[in-house]
């Protein structure tokens, strides 16, 4: 039986405690664990998010199991939004197994349900997964996240089309692009500058162009500026899970579940219409720690921010660094960097084959080619 929500009095709006982050992880394993243990990704994914989160650090192979009705009970004080973050944790350790266990999804159902979490964004998550209802597809309409911030999504992309085709295909607008070119006119230290740069060392097609990406997947390249995080897989990871966790929207998480299945399990095969899958990029030496620091600043950002319906060009003259106060983006953790997370500009920050697209791009117009500094790992 669900446990009921605590009232305003009664919730508990503080940071867990130290025994409190033991029990909460109790529960997260508890859900998440197949029936032969805790697979080492799920391990050190549930470490890394636990430890990014809170502080404290967890050994997950000495934590007792834990029923569904008992750790509810034991979060009776926490409310909806506190016990839905809780659940996607779950829903993550149960995205990541290879091959897909159907045990393990009842098991966080089942969690689900004595929580009384609004776990909406597990059906969305495990549609995702299935390709049945894929954020490059058609079936907007019944896309709760997507269309709660469609007509926000829409006018911050410039674009004259409907959220269909700013989000699943390329769009050929003449203006469109010239808004993106103008970007070349700004300030060198501002972040529409800056963009501009990101987008010529990647030989990227402005949106607006043919072979450009989705208008509204352009918008996630503002925030791999105002974040900074590079372009390679990995941080493909890092830039869905930052702004997947800078929304209150709960569903906001189909983002996550969205590149995991793209670049983790490669249970989809193809996403918002540029995306194809790449397996076993969670799996990396270090990524989860990298993952779990961008849940981390996501959260801390100030309010509830949907990056992808934010108006970059109102915003396009100021820096990097002003915005960053802005919205309140903290600087990484020290952890995330020594496991690899770079910027943009950074070395790593940028892949050999952006690099030759470049270089292509450059040759076909006619103009030196410039990384901005960007380049490889060497």
């Amino acid at each position: 039986m669900p446990t009921p929500l605590p009232t305003a009095s009664e919730t508990l709006l503080g940071p867990p405690s130290r025994d409190e982050v033991q029990f909460i992880a109790r529960g997260l394993v508890s859900a998440c664990r197949p029936h032969t243990g805790l697979t080492d990704l799920q391990t050190v994914v549930i470490e890394a998010i636990t430890k990014s989160m809170t502080g404290v650090e967890v050994d997950t192979t000495t934590l007792e199991p834990l029923a569904p009705d008992a750790f509810a009970e034991g979060l009776r004080r926490r409310d909806q939004a506190f016990r839905t973050r809780l659940v996607q944790i779950m829903e993550l350790g149960n995205m990541i197994l290879t091959p897909p266990d159907p045990a393990v999804a009842e098991q966080v159902e089942t969690f689900a349900v004595e929580l009384n979490a609004d776990h909406e964004c597990i059906r969305i998550a495990r549609e995702v997964a299935e390709g049945s209802r894929r954020l490059a597809a058609i079936d907007f309409d019944r896309n709760r996240y997507l269309s709660s911030i469609a007509d926000d999504a829409v006018t911050a992309a410039h674009t004259t089309g409907g959220l269909e085709d700013t989000w699943s295909g390329s769009v050929i607008d003449a203006d469109l692009a010239a808004r993106w070119q103008s970007l070349s006119e700004l300030a060198p230290d501002s972040i529409g500058r800056k963009v501009h740069n990101f987008y010529v060392a990647r030989g990227f097609a402005f949106p607006g162009e043919e072979g450009s990406a989705p208008p509204l997947l352009a918008q996630h390249d503002w925030v791999h500026v105002l974040a900074d995080f590079g372009t390679t897989v990995e941080s493909e990871l890092e830039v869905f899970g930052f702004i997947s966790r800078a929304s209150d929207d709960p569903e906001a998480f189909a983002l996550l579940a969205m590149v995991i299945n793209l670049f983790e399990t490669g249970q989809l095969d193809h996403a918002a219409g540029i995306f194809e899958a790449d397996a076993g990029h969670l799996s990396a030496c270090g990524v989860p720690w990298r993952l779990a620091d961008s849940l981390r600043r996501g959260a801390l950002t100030d309010g509830s921010v949907d990056f992808l319906a934010v108006d970059w060009f109102d915003l396009a003259e100021q820096t990097p660094e002003q915005l960053r106060d802005h919205f309140g983006v903290r600087p990484k953790a020290e952890e995330a960097v020594r496991a690899g997370s770079v910027g943009p500009w950074d070395p790593g920050g940028i892949s050999p084959f952006q690099v030759r697209a470049g270089r292509a791009l450059a040759d076909d117009r006619g103009r030196e080619y410039r990384s901005f500094g960007a380049t490889p790992t060497s």
